[in-house]
Order: structure tokens, then sequence, then C-alpha cells
């Protein structure tokens, strides 16, 4: 069977900007003992539209959204994870940059979370200088939303 040159040149276009706009890979954290417990949040940080950091006592995390949300950064104090179905229901609601975990705030619709690793003391103390909006373990929600 022969195929015209151009449909295999249009495929072979097609087939490049598809890989060129892949979404970053995701990096989630296990074992699930490291993941972030939302009953030991301290600190948190909206560094940008795409980036939340996170500190549970000596633990520092980076979470990279899949999309720009905006809206984090505006409004009343609040932060909210929510964990996927599948953590929620073999733990107590961590946060491992697993696929169905999002975050969001007051007014900011759930955004998902593409990423999440831990970070040492100097990369969270650089972010958190450049963040736009900044809280406390006492602005999150006592029980999940």
């Amino acid at each position: 069977m022969k195929i015209p040159v151009s449909l295999m040149c249009l495929a072979l276009t097609v087939g490049s900007a598809a890989a060129a706009s892949a979404p970053q890979a995701r990096i989630t954290i296990k074992p699930i003992g490291d993941c972030i417990r939302l009953d030991q949040i301290n600190e948190w940080h909206v560094v940008n539209a795409r980036t939340v950091i996170v500190r549970t006592g000596p633990k520092r995390y980076r979470a990279d959204l899949q999309n720009d949300c905006p809206r984090l950064a505006l409004g009343p104090p609040g932060l909210f994870f929510h964990p996927n179905a599948s953590n929620q229901a073999i733990s107590d609601g961590r946060i491992c940059g697993e696929v169905g975990e999002t975050v969001s705030s007051p007014h900011q619709p759930p955004c998902a979370i593409q990423s999440l690793k831990i970070i040492d003391k100097a990369a969270f103390d650089r972010l958190a200088s450049e963040a736009r909006r900044h809280g406390s373990g006492a602005d999150q929600p006592s029980a999940t939303p």
C-alpha cells in the first residue's frame, strides 16, 4: 500500500507538535510517609500562579501545578489541599503529587497538582522570599473540605 508523501509529512508534523507540547513529567513522593500530612502544615506560600510551597515541621515541599491558577494569591487566607480518593481511603488524606490531587483557595477552583517534591531549607527560603501570598497552619481548615 502506497501512502502519499503529503499525508506522511502531515502525520510527522502533527506527531512532532504533540511531542513538543507534552506536559511536564509527573513527580510523586514515595513512600507515603514522606507525603504532605494535611494536619501538620505549619506554613505555606503561593510563589506564583503555578508554584506552591509547604512546610510540615522539618519537611519542605514544592508543588508544581498543571495550569496557571492566578486566584490562589487572592482573597481571604486559606489554601486547601484535596487528596485523591485512593490516598483519602488508605491514609489520613496525604498529598503525594499523584493524579487527582488538587489545591484551591476561597477564590480559586481546584487546581491539579502536576508534581510534588521535597526541597531543602535553602530552596524553601528562597522561594518563600519570592512568594506573592503567605499563610500558616492556622489558616488551614480543621477538616478536609
